[in-house]
């Protein structure tokens, strides 16, 4: 199809009718027509190939590349899908257009866990019945929730095969294994609140506040005994799963990475900035999976050691990520004015040998995530009444890091101030400090389009991995408070 006659942009066509009594409307009919027409030649924006990565199915927005936004307003909570190609909420087409995940009904959507790769994701609302909503990413609806909770869940987790889902009731003191197959168990372990699982479904790991304990559930065989050493089995009575301690010293362990290649957990104790310090501190214990193994029942008590070694990390340890070659720990270091300061510690797996740990954002850090351009970015809650804050420097709570470079920079960068104007982020959230955004609790990576998504302060804010700058986020920010963000056309699950 060919259009004649008409100037080559729409600025060009203001000229040409600038003097007609009738612009508007005649700027309103060509528009109209233009849309169409391209429309009809096949050259809309929004184009998906003829064979859809792995298979997948064009979805209802007809947008490729999907960030889903968890965000709560007044009693209600909304899964809004921005296109992060063009950094809009909207359809280029109708700037009164939006985008959400059909059948949601969840009020507090505060956790996103995101399975790009199986076309679905799951969503957390800590919210009266607690449910973990099923969301499929080709059709963009929920289909049901996969598991309800009778109270709020501190953490959840389960692996891409949906086999198990793993949930820490801190407030009754209930570990949750939900089965697909074979039901939902409660077992007893009280102040139970963070959870771990491999990407295999074969480890399950769980942490109870203010201890120094890890514990692991096994799976009991048909009609087998009780396994000597059991903190509780469900059901009593000819037991399916049994919660059991994992023997180590461990200093308040908070959370486990796991090797690239199944070969150990890196179980993380965070020492001194979590109450501990007398077990020797932030650490990471190596332990072989295959002693960690839910199939593994010991037959004997007391059960022989399987930590294989522990690294202190004298730069704090709350959270790890691995690359196959290096560990990275993110932490936070007590300094002599009772302050912490946030630190990332590169340990080669190699050698087991810390290097110089590097300043990064202080407060708490639980958000580690890879993205393009060769980077880690580190997100952290709570950091404005750390060292940073009190030294006058940028104390926001995300940090990029060029892992080329080794140099770590916080995030947003405060604009330069001037004779008459204060130094401020780019973008600040509606708040009356200009200098910090608030908690990062989200964050996903845009694979291949240099950016990441993140849900900070409540707000939408997204950055370049080529620099660390930050887009414009006035297209892509929420009427409510931001939770989570999921990057829902990943070609991997590790984008979120």
């Amino acid at each position: 199809m060919t259009i004649r006659s008409l100037p080559a942009s729409p600025a060009t066509w203001t000229h040409t009718f600038s003097n007609s009594p009738r612009r508007g409307l005649l700027l309103a009919l060509l528009t109209s027509i233009f849309v169409l027409a391209t429309t009809a030649c096949g050259t809309s924006n929004y184009q998906f190939p003829e064979y859809n990565f792995a298979g997948r199915p064009v979805p209802p927005s007809k947008l490729s590349n999907r960030v889903m936004v968890g965000y709560t307003t007044g009693n209600s909570g909304v899964l809004q899908i921005l296109d992060a190609q063009r950094d809009i909420r909207n359809n280029v087409y109708n700037a009164n257009s939006t985008f959400s995940i059909s059948g949601y009904s969840g009020n507090n959507p505060n956790l996103i866990l995101s399975f790009p790769d199986e076309l679905r994701g799951y969503v957390y609302s800590n919210a009266p019945s607690y449910p973990l909503t099923i969301i499929n990413y080709g059709t963009e609806s929920a289909t049901g929730a996969a598991v309800t909770f009778s109270s709020p869940s501190n953490s959840v987790t389960t692996a891409s095969d949906f086999g198990r889902i793993l949930s820490a009731q801190e407030e009754t003191g209930q570990l949750i294994v939900a089965d697909a197959k074979l039901g939902t168990f409660a077992l007893n372990l009280p102040n139970v609140y963070q959870v771990a699982m491999n990407p295999g479904d074969t480890i399950l790991l769980a942490m109870v506040r203010n201890s120094n304990s890890l514990y692991r559930v096994i799976r009991v065989n048909e009609n087998g005994p009780t396994p000597p050493g059991a903190v509780d089995c469900e059901p009593t009575i000819l037991p399916v799963y049994c919660v059991i301690p994992v023997p180590g010293t461990f200093d308040r362990p908070v959370a486990v990475d796991f090797a690239v290649d199944g070969s150990n957990a890196y179980v993380v104790s965070c020492g001194v900035e979590c109450g501990g310090g007398s077990n020797g501190g932030a650490g990471i214990s190596l332990i072989p999976e295959a002693a960690l193994q839910f199939n593994n029942a010991p037959t004997s008590f007391p059960y022989p050691a399987v930590v294989s070694t522990t690294v202190p990390i004298p730069g704090g340890a709350t959270d790890a990520i691995s690359d196959g070659t290096n560990l990275y720990i993110a932490g936070q270091q007590l300094q002599p004015d009772g302050l912490f300061e946030g630190f990332l510690t590169t340990m080669p797996l190699n050698t087991l040998v810390p290097g110089t740990p590097t300043p990064i954002s202080d407060g708490y850090h639980s958000k580690l995530l890879f993205a393009d351009n060769n980077t880690l970015w580190i997100g952290s809650q709570a950091c404005s009444n750390g060292e940073r804050a009190k030294l006058g420097l940028n104390y926001n709570c995300l940090t990029r890091y060029d892992l080329t470079e080794q140099t770590a920079a916080v995030v947003p960068a405060l604009l330069p101030a001037t004779a008459t104007t204060p130094a401020t982020v780019p973008y600040p959230n509606s708040s009356e400090n200009p200098l910090y955004l608030g908690s990062l609790t989200g964050i996903c990576w845009v694979q291949g389009l240099n950016k990441v998504y993140t849900a900070y302060g409540g707000q939408i804010h997204a950055f370049k991995t080529a620099d660390g700058s930050e887009i414009d986020n006035y297209y892509i920010t929420v009427q409510g408070t931001a939770l989570d963000v999921a990057y829902m056309d990943a070609n991997t699950d590790e984008a979120n």
